[in-house]
């Protein structure tokens, strides 16, 4: 028998407030951005006599005299609202002069100004499509932090390319002596930052092959069980004058990275202190660069805030601000800025069909800040480190790793709220709030259901110490 199909519900009636795309703007600029100049199209009301708007279109070559005339231009016309395209990293300068000609900029992403399948598809008419759209208002501009801010992208954004090559560095030193036989990484975990690996590498450098007298400069506690398993490891290894100049080579390049790494980051926080939204408030009221670290401040430092957050340091911390800004205004809500970040699964339905959707591209560097704090999280005994815990081994959850994308969710929320209201602190509800919070009569009523299902008759009764 063929199954019945299930009849499907009206919809009652819903009252959506609609954006207004009517005239926005009486006279709008489109420019479509290509490496090496762009087509500037401007859209302006009728002339006398006439009934249809006009477009102006000319090619502007991309250098900055050139973009310096046309902002006088644009500014002399009355122009208000200039769009571009987010192409390569070729809107730059477009965006940069124009914002210091004091013109009204929007950048947009390319799902939003892409023309009509169908249509001709030239640099003119794309140029005068972008400009349709913002006379009627129907683009939507993507996050484009102010000047201060991007100069501090650009320092915290060099760090991890700096961290990224020293990473790749010490992954080539592993390899090295992989190919002279030598099993250094089976004893210890890790080459970066371990004491004793750079010991015995420098020595091995130096000469000495004596697996002995290599495992003899084992420090802290590989001193205590682990000598005998790292001479071993030594022994019969072929590392010849070849791998001696190469593993030096490379540990002068991870000291040249680490100098590097510290004098970058030393730039960031002087930068960040410089701006005044990251100051924070002494208890008189003053604010300034050193204000907000006293204990009775009635604010603290940007910085200082975010780094409260378990997983969260302070340098992972000035790097999210480089990000998201000091701001808040730019997201109304804190799901707003979740969803920026790429955290927020998009909505998939279609008549009766509605599937779990993906999670967006967003800012990859914020939603990776976000998930490694929620990794670091993880191992301390606090609201979040729980959380994780509790998502990780739920079944069918999907592990650390979707664990890891709830706790980064939480984190910025979190974040959001503390840049939101500079006066607000971090306050941790503690690792037993879902016990405090658990329904008892729920679970037990559950619990009773399946053992009942099982042929067991059960009486509950609550303990008087447990009431």
């Amino acid at each position: 028998m063929a199954a019945r199909k299930q009849k499907q519900k009206r919809m009652s009636a819903q009252v959506v407030e609609d954006e207004d795309y009517q005239l926005r703007y009486e006279v709008a600029a489109g420019i479509d951005v290509a490496k090496e100049s762009a087509v500037v199209c401007v859209r302006m009301p009728p002339a006398a006599g006439r009934k249809h708007r006009t477009s102006h279109l000319q090619a502007v070559p991309a250098t900055v005299p050139a973009i310096g005339e046309l902002a006088a231009e644009l500014k002399a016309l009355g122009v208000q609202m200039v769009s571009m395209e987010a192409t390569s990293d070729y809107w730059r300068v477009w965006f940069a002069v124009l914002e210091e000609a004091g013109l009204a900029v929007q950048l947009v992403s390319s799902s939003q100004a892409r023309n009509l399948p169908g249509r001709p598809k030239t640099d003119k008419e794309d140029a005068r499509w972008i400009a349709r759209l913002t006379e009627m208002g129907m683009l939507r501009s993507s996050f484009v932090p102010p000047p201060e801010i991007r100069a501090l992208r650009v320092y915290t954004r060099h760090i991890w390319d700096l961290t990224a090559d020293r990473t790749r560095y010490w992954q080539r030193l592993e390899k090295l002596l992989e190919d002279a036989l030598c099993k250094l990484t089976s004893v210890i975990s890790r080459l970066a930052g371990h004491q004793t690996a750079r010991a015995v590498i420098e020595a091995m450098i130096a000469g000495e092959r004596d697996p002995h007298v290599l495992s003899a400069l084992g420090q802290g506690k590989m001193r205590n069980d682990k000598l005998p398993a790292l001479a071993e490891a030594l022994t019969g290894m072929r590392f010849g004058p070849q791998h001696a100049h190469a593993a030096a080579s490379l540990l002068r390049s991870i000291d040249l990275l680490d100098a590097e790494l510290r004098e970058v980051q030393e730039r960031v926080t002087a930068h960040l202190a410089a701006i005044p939204g990251s100051w924070g408030v002494d208890a008189d009221g003053v604010t300034g660069p050193g204000a907000g670290r006293a204990g009775d401040a009635a604010a603290l430092p940007a910085a200082e805030r975010l780094d409260e957050i378990p997983g969260l340091g302070r340098e992972s911390a000035m790097a999210l601000i480089a990000e998201i800004g000091l701001d808040m205004s730019r997201f109304p809500t804190a799901e707003a800025l979740v969803s920026w970040a790429g955290l927020t699964p998009t909505a998939r339905q279609s008549g009766p069909r509605s599937g779990r959707g993906k999670k967006g591209h967003g800012n990859t560097y914020a939603k990776r800040i976000a998930v490694l704090a929620a990794y670091a999280a993880a191992n301390t005994d606090t609201f979040l480190g729980e959380r994780f815990r509790r998502l990780s081994s739920r079944p069918g959850g999907g592990g650390r790793k979707k664990a890891g994308c709830a706790v980064g969710r939480s984190i910025l929320v979190i974040v959001w709220h503390l840049l939101n209201d500079p006066a607000a602190r971090y306050r941790d509800l503690g690792p037993d709030w879902h016990a405090r919070h658990t329904d008892r009569s729920r679970k037990a009523r559950n619990a009773r259901r399946q053992l009942e299902a099982l042929g067991y008759d059960v009486i509950i009764t609550l303990r008087e110490d447990a009431a």
